[in-house]
């Protein structure tokens, strides 16, 4: 556990894992304000000759039809963190409601919070978003995004829960209790900020997971019908043969910038570990 802000701050400039990450993560989030400014086409738009490689009218080439990829790439960067964020965000959100309820109350409560979060669990989450996906006819990023928070959250309210029930029977929580303080105050003054770093640490796996899911669910087909994405880019250059007419600049990008994205959040990830665990930290 971290003891001293300036400790904190020592550790966390001296690692290596945490910086990388947060280098390719501040990097393609300039890319999502800066790049759109950057050029003067909408994504859809037939703006050159088709299956023209990278050059400088279009850096990185045109799609069989002639629409700028550049363009895609930058605004399909936009959705890509707006489904981190809501997933992410969402299903961190749901697993800090139900673990820490479930953890703190204890009895009957968390007997039936564990059978919903265990009967979610065993659920094939993708089998259920493609099920959801299909049988829309009109989806957007927003929509695409709730769904994939709603399923996302059992692996992270079973691990706060594991958490809270271990800190609920410590000194500094009875004595919140015999000062008559509620339970809802106690939970947000006293359990939660011991939990911080492992609150931090889960919404950066959200994130990174509800990319990946959404990057799955786009690749297939069954993504945003309107707009643009990483994963949709890589979808229309699958149906219109693009590794087969060797027009790799079509997928690469966004291939190449999923894998950094969700690399660097896992990254990321280790290098908190390493921060606030005494045990790992780089000497």
């Amino acid at each position: 556990m971290i003891t001293s802000k300036n400790e904190f701050l020592y550790f966390t400039l001296r690692n290596t894992k945490l910086k990388v990450g947060l280098v390719v993560i501040v990097f393609f989030l300039l890319l999502t304000f800066i790049g759109p400014l950057l050029t003067d086409y909408a994504p859809m738009a037939y703006v050159g000759p088709g299956a023209h490689p990278p050059s400088a009218e279009h850096w990185f080439g045109t799609t069989t039809f002639g629409q700028d990829v550049y363009t895609q790439f930058v605004y399909g960067l936009k959705a890509t963190f707006q489904v981190g964020l809501i997933g992410g965000g969402l299903g961190t959100l749901l697993g800090l409601l139900i673990g820490f309820t479930a953890g703190f109350r204890g009895g009957i409560i968390d007997e039936f919070l564990n059978v919903v979060t265990n009967i979610v669990l065993v659920l094939p989450t993708l089998a259920v978003l493609l099920i959801i996906a299909a049988y829309l006819q009109v989806r957007g990023v927003m929509t695409e995004s709730i769904f994939i928070g709603l399923t996302s959250w059992p692996w992270a309210a079973r691990a706060i829960r594991a958490q809270t029930f271990s800190l609920r029977t410590r000194d500094f929580v009875d004595l919140a209790r015999l000062n008559g303080m509620r339970p809802l105050k106690i939970i947000f003054t006293e359990i939660a900020p011991n939990m911080m770093s492992y609150l931090f640490m889960t919404f950066i796996l959200q994130f990174g997971g509800a990319i990946l899911n959404a990057a799955t669910l786009d690749f297939i087909g069954l993504g945003p019908t309107t707009g643009i994405s990483l994963g949709l880019m890589m979808n229309n250059a699958v149906l219109w043969s693009a590794l087969h007419l060797g027009m790799w600049w079509w997928f690469v990008p966004p291939g190449v910038a999923i894998m950094m994205i969700v690399g660097a959040l896992y990254i990321m990830n280790v290098g908190l570990d390493e921060v606030f665990n005494p045990k790992l930290r780089e000497i």
